[in-house]
């Protein structure tokens, strides 16, 4: 990373100590502009990454992601459904079958080996 990119990184990250510290020490009654405050140090700092080589790349790299996001064959609603009661089936009768293996052993254990029942 070049030494540019590093200080402003930097800058982005002072904008935004600036924004939390003049948010603190603005009056609880001026909500409003302490918000905006806080909002536009975010939007300022936001800015500088963008103008920075990693800031540049990760711009790229979301927009590769949305290209890539909108390829996806979503499921119908049909087969969402579907695959949604497999799921419940499934778990329904795992925990039955986790009831019985535990009931079996409890009662093994407690009732038939050591006489506890």
């Amino acid at each position: 990373m070049e030494m540019q990119d590093r200080l402003k990184l930097v800058a982005a990250i002072l904008v935004l100590v600036a924004g939390v510290v003049g948010f603190y020490l603005l009056p609880a009654d001026q909500g409003v502009l302490r918000a905006l405050l806080f909002v536009v140090s975010i939007a300022i700092a936001a800015g500088v990454v963008w103008l920075s080589s990693p800031g540049k790349q990760f711009v790229l790299y979301a927009q590769e992601s949305l290209v890539e996001a909108k390829k996806v064959v979503w499921p119908t609603r049909k087969e969402a459904t579907q695959m949604t009661l497999m799921v419940f089936v499934f778990v329904l009768v795992l925990s039955l079958f986790m009831w019985l293996v535990d009931s079996s052993l409890s009662w093994l254990f407690y009732d038939v080996l050591l006489n506890r029942g």
